[in-house]
């Protein structure tokens, strides 16, 4: 609906229900920060200022807008000034992991306001692990005050892939018991507001772009570390593609390694080249010992030549598909994160070194290929942005202004 679609004027008793989504429109012009007055929102939208007025006493009475202060008078009372309420309503981001689990709670800016984390493999299984995050869920939001009513949505990132319509893990290698599971379901019989469920590297890409590329709009995040994978981000907006499983980087082929067998069935996979089990299986032939990511990274950090050349070569071997991708995409930044990315420059020199050699000048004029800046707090700060995303948007702010129930996730 546009501000020409406004309905005729209605009785001021029932104008709070706001059947239009006129609120939802003010709201949506407040989410920048910016303190503004009913007169400038008056003059933004073209309505009038009592009509304004009622919209915003609307979105204060759900916690979303408060008064902010006194604007500069121009003779006169001085006029009140609105803004988003970062403290009124929060967020739950939910990062699960391969070994562990982290939760916050974010006020609406994505500001963290609490944690809480343990060590719970994956393996162990949906029950044990949702179960231990609803108890935790709970316990932590009473630690940083708030009500469960006061929860607007949930974001959680799992480590493997996820269709995101449903929510559900679809074939996830390192997670048994998952396959199809209802998390949503899980969840919306504890809380009562929406579940939004994505894979890691995505919810990782958005966090690391709140927290350090907040500008930036055509942004790839690579995640090194057991498997690659990548989250891309194109306008503005996070690509997942036909079935979520856009940025699954780790099963392209690499000629380099047309021998090599990869877990998913097929040969030659980048996975089976240069995720850090790949690069300590290569070590290990060598006589070093080497059983993980971490391990290669500390003999990186030691100084071993040999674990600095493999390392090195994973680059290259990732760079050469980035090459493809950047044709694709044309981001302006590659971010590498992960366990691996802890190497250090080794691993980004590999990259930079093929994509800024193959690619067309052009693409690669401006475009930066760095360091993940976040490092560990890009999936829980990610999965916040996740819930804060859908909670505050058009549909969601409407719903929650006319008395409906917050819309689910589109199936």
């Amino acid at each position: 609906m546009t501000m020409n679609d406004v309905s005729p004027p209605v009785d001021d008793a029932h104008v709070t229900a706001l059947g239009s989504s006129v609120a939802s429109d003010l709201f949506q012009i407040l989410r920048d920060g910016r303190p503004r007055t009913r007169t400038e929102l008056s003059a933004m939208t073209g309505l009038a200022r009592s009509t304004v007025a009622l919209r915003i006493d609307a979105l204060m009475n759900l916690g979303l807008v408060g008064p902010v202060g006194d604007a500069v008078s121009t003779g006169g009372r001085p006029s009140s000034q609105f803004a988003i309420t970062a403290s009124g309503r929060v967020v739950l981001g939910v990062d699960v992991g391969a070994s562990h689990v982290r939760l916050a709670v974010s006020d609406l800016t994505g500001r963290i306001l609490g944690e809480s984390d343990d060590r719970i493999p994956v393996s162990d299984g949906p029950e044990a692990v949702l179960g231990w995050v609803t108890t935790a869920a709970k316990e932590l939001l009473a630690r940083v005050g708030r009500d469960e009513r006061d929860l607007l949505a949930i974001g959680i990132g799992l480590p493997g892939p996820v269709e995101h319509s449903t929510g559900r893990p679809i074939n996830p290698p390192i997670m048994p018991g998952w396959d199809r599971f209802d998390v949503p379901g899980w969840f919306n019989d504890v809380f009562d507001a929406p579940v939004l469920v994505d894979n890691d590297v995505n919810i990782m890409a958005l966090g690391e772009r709140e927290l350090s590329w907040p500008e930036v709009d055509h942004l790839i995040f690579v995640k090194v570390a057991t498997g690659i994978g990548s989250g891309v981000i194109s306008g503005g907006i996070l690509q997942r593609g036909a079935q979520g499983t856009a940025g699954d980087i780790g099963h392209v082929y690499v000629a380099r390694g047309a021998d090599v067998p990869c877990t998913c069935g097929n040969r030659g996979c980048l996975e089976a080249l240069a995720s850090g089990p790949a690069i300590a299986r290569e070590l290990r032939e060598t006589g070093l010992v080497a059983e993980s990511s971490q391990d290669v990274v500390d003999l990186v950090k030691r100084g071993n030549i040999d674990a600095i050349q493999s390392v090195r070569q994973a680059g290259r071997d990732i760079g050469e598909v980035l090459t493809t991708c950047v044709s694709l995409i044309n981001p302006s930044v590659i971010v590498i994160g992960g366990n691996l990315a802890q190497a250090g420059e080794h691993l980004i020199a590999g990259v930079r070194e093929i994509v800024y050699t193959r690619s067309m000048p052009l693409a690669t004029e401006h475009l930066q290929i760095t360091q993940s800046k976040a490092g560990s707090d890009a999936a829980v700060l990610g999965a916040c942005m996740l819930a804060i995303h859908h909670a505050l948007s058009p549909e969601s702010v409407e719903a929650m202004v006319v008395g409906a129930p917050v819309p689910v996730p589109v199936k």
